[in-house]
């Protein structure tokens, strides 16, 4: 595995164990390494948070194979959206979450994500000494 596949996963594993959405881990790991498998990294991160923020208010949070079930069909939908993009019909990503709340709710790095223009909208706080 290549260092910049590496730094992928670890991204995704920083989602995953900073909201606690392993659930059982075994069946949690396995279904995620297919998810990662099947479709780009950068969408897998966005599609975790978009689901995150989807069930937000849900007490418990959805974790666990649930959550993935939930990941995997919107990443399902998504490709939907991009192959027909790809065959000429207007048709984008439906994603409510702007690169500044990818930031605020993960801590990572939105470029990778949402292009160069991310940082520019991501303010970083600085303390004043």
């Amino acid at each position: 595995m290549e260092l910049q596949e590496k730094i992928k996963r670890q991204r995704v594993q920083h989602i995953v164990t900073s909201y606690h959405l392993d659930g059982t881990v075994e069946s949690f790991q396995a279904a995620l390494e297919t998810l990662l498998a099947t479709y780009p990294t950068p969408l897998v991160e966005l599609a975790l948070v978009e689901t995150l923020v989807s069930h937000w208010l849900q007490v418990p949070l959805l974790r666990g194979q649930e959550f993935l079930s939930e990941v995997g069909s919107l990443l399902k939908e998504w490709e939907h959206c991009i192959l027909l993009t790809e065959n000429g019909e207007e048709n984008a990503i439906n994603c409510s979450v702007t690169s500044a709340q990818f930031y605020q709710i993960t801590g990572l790095d939105p470029t990778p994500i949402f292009g160069i223009t991310a940082k520019s909208s991501v303010q970083v706080s600085k303390t004043v000494g």
